[in-house]
């Protein structure tokens, strides 16, 4: 702070405006502008050393080795450290908290690559520009890559990009570390990543595990960061290409002259490494090369389908609203939700045509229109049998809504007594009536007692 001021000070700016720049009160300014005047040198505190400051470079080494603070505490202390467990831990987490440190990971032969995709802008494809990324994989151990140009970042591209490494690698390594692309995770969670479903099937049928990246932590995959940051710097930056055969080719020769260099790190050849002492471990190609289907996501309408290539497809009721994965074989469609499949229809050829399961639809919405009318039938005869004839009166005036007006007259069961009803749709059936708002009025006015002139009865007994 004392610098600072001075600085402003000395340029000239006043104490106003310097307390706004430096954030400090302007009575603590005026006062060390007054010390500063009066040449006062300030003295600069020297940070108090720490009792464990003589073993950082100790520490430092058994956090690359994960050991816990309850066991470097236990070290320490066999050395002759007189510290209580809290000293070692708060030390631990200053170490942590330091801006760019990080802890190292080292890894065996073919145990682990990184992958990830690197933009590039646009380049020219098929004479237009478009937007391209650079896929790359690098194996941790020995850092030998494979980069390959793309236009998209679909999941079928990415599975695409991982075969054409293996080929290249002629192997598979144990593990393939990711980052929380859509592509490949569904759901972000440090506990439970939710995968892509086609990837997830990939991963199985290659036999490598997928290890998603923490959230905003690059160093997770710092390996495959720095190889992006490379063939960005080292072969993009400051070249054209007329188009995107001229800039594959060139960037496959790039890639195999940059696996035969001293790599910055290692101060080994990549290439050299991974002849000797990485290519036998890895596991073998399957025989038989995984089949990709067509994927994307769709949104479930209000009428529990959803749209695929102009047809239509169910979809359980409960996901009405929600955004799900969809996988497109050749005569097959499957329908997945956080990597649960929750239907499965024969694809269609044509257009407009609708596949619906009638169990996607909630029990209530099921009924076909004879089950429909015999349910409202049922409860109607349950009040009597001139509410029964009355229901089937409705049906034939109005084939179409007649369930407004049974259901309606179903109602009135809240507020008077069966008794009260059957008597008003006896006294409707004998004028013909059937309109829900007369036979309430019948019930209001207790018009329901007096006689009728015309009985129905038998008109529609056998209705």
């Amino acid at each position: 702070m004392y610098i600072t001021i001075k600085s402003l000070w000395e340029r000239h700016k006043n104490k106003s405006l310097i307390a706004r720049l430096t954030g400090h009160d302007w009575k603590t300014v005026a006062k060390r502008i007054k010390e500063i005047e009066e040449g006062k040198k300030y003295s600069i505190k020297k940070p108090h050393p720490r009792i464990l400051d003589p073993y950082q470079e100790q520490i430092m080494k058994w956090l690359e080795e994960d050991l816990s603070g309850v066991r470097m505490h236990e070290k320490l202390r066999e050395e002759g450290v007189k510290a209580g467990y809290s000293t070692v831990k708060d030390y631990v987490c200053q170490i942590k908290k330091r801006d760019n440190i990080f802890i190292r990971i080292h890894t065996l032969p073919a145990e682990e690559a990184q992958v990830d995709f690197g933009y590039l802008g646009y380049t020219l494809y098929k004479g237009k520009k478009r937007k391209t990324w650079v896929f790359n994989m690098r194996l941790s151990y020995s850092r030998l890559d494979y980069y390959e140009i793309v236009y998209d970042q679909r999941v079928e591209t990415f599975i695409r990009c991982h075969i054409n490494a293996f080929n290249y690698f002629g192997g598979i390594p144990r593990y393939i570390k990711i980052d929380n692309l859509k592509s490949a995770i569904l759901q972000a969670n440090f506990y439970e990543p939710i995968y892509q479903e086609l990837y997830k099937n990939f991963a199985y049928h290659y036999g490598f595990h997928p290890l998603p990246c923490r959230v905003r932590r690059p160093n997770d995959k710092g390996k495959v960061e720095s190889g992006i940051k490379y063939v960005k710097n080292n072969f993009f930056s400051g070249r054209k290409f007329s188009n995107e055969q001229e800039l594959k080719e060139r960037l496959n020769r790039w890639c195999n002259k940059v696996n035969y260099r001293i790599h910055g790190t290692t101060r080994k050849v990549p290439r050299e490494v991974f002849e000797k002492e990485e290519k036998m471990k890895l596991k073998p190609l399957p025989l038989k090369e995984f089949k990709l289907v067509k994927v994307g996501s769709r949104k479930v309408y209000h009428d529990c389908h959803i749209y695929v290539d102009y047809n239509y497809y169910s979809v359980p009721f409960e996901y009405v609203g929600r955004q799900v994965e969809i996988e497109l074989a050749k005569n097959l469609l499957k329908v997945f939700y956080q990597g649960k499949e929750i239907a499965v229809h024969p694809r269609f050829s044509g257009r407009g045509k609708f596949s619906t399961d009638n169990s996607h639809y909630p029990i209530y919405k099921r009924y076909s229109d004879t089950e429909y009318q015999e349910k409202y039938q049922a409860k109607m005869a349950h009040i009597g049998r001139y509410s029964e004839q009355l229901f089937f009166l409705v049906i034939k005036e109005h084939p179409r809504d007649w369930n407004r007006t049974v259901q309606g007259i179903l109602s009135l069961q809240k507020t008077y007594p069966g008794e009260v009803i059957e008597a008003a749709c006896r006294r409707a059936l004998s004028f013909g009536v059937t309109r829900y708002s007369v036979i309430k009025n019948i019930c209001h006015n207790g018009s329901y007692n007096l006689p009728v002139e015309f009985d129905k009865e038998a008109v529609y007994a056998t209705a």
